[in-house]
């Protein structure tokens, strides 16, 4: 059966293997268009610099008029990542439309690690550290890097 939806993400996909933006990868599971899993990168020379951060992405059949649920499964020590994975980041909300891609979703989310909104707080340890003890925030971050090196 193919729906809107699902010919939209067919052709996200596409996109995403034939143009795929630096330090993101996804693709969806065997056999199920909706839900996919990705990996994020830590951005180079950053204190996520060298992790690898898995995520899900779960679609329904309003995509692209509404966004899926994205969610963490590596562990996150960040201002914006709640404790169950799930993110606290606008275009995933509020600010969504139908012109973001997953491409453009994933994009976000990384640039989103570097650039967190302590405002916002999803964590507010992550929050408070992130604002008033750069130095401890970032080793936190840097344990949960090496903590993705040998999560599977």
């Amino acid at each position: 059966m193919s729906t809107p939806s699902r010919k939209r993400l067919m052709r996200d996909f596409k996109r995403l293997q034939q143009d795929p933006p630096a330090g993101i990868s996804g693709a969806p599971q065997d056999n199920n268009i909706m839900l996919w899993n990705a990996v994020i990168f830590g951005p180079d020379d950053t204190s996520w610099d060298g992790g690898t951060f898995k995520l899900t992405l779960q679609f329904n059949e309003d995509y692209p008029n509404k966004p899926p649920t994205v969610r963490f499964v590596s562990r996150m020590f960040h201002p914006n990542i709640y404790a169950d994975g799930s993110i606290c980041l606008d275009i995933l909300q509020n600010q969504w439309s139908p012109i973001y891609d997953v491409a453009a979703i994933l994009t976000s989310i990384q640039s989103l690690l570097c650039d967190p909104n302590p405002n916002s707080p999803a964590n507010s340890e992550a929050a408070r550290l992130f604002s008033e003890n750069k130095r401890e925030y970032n080793r936190r971050v840097r344990e949960i890097v090496e903590q993705s090196w040998t999560a599977d």
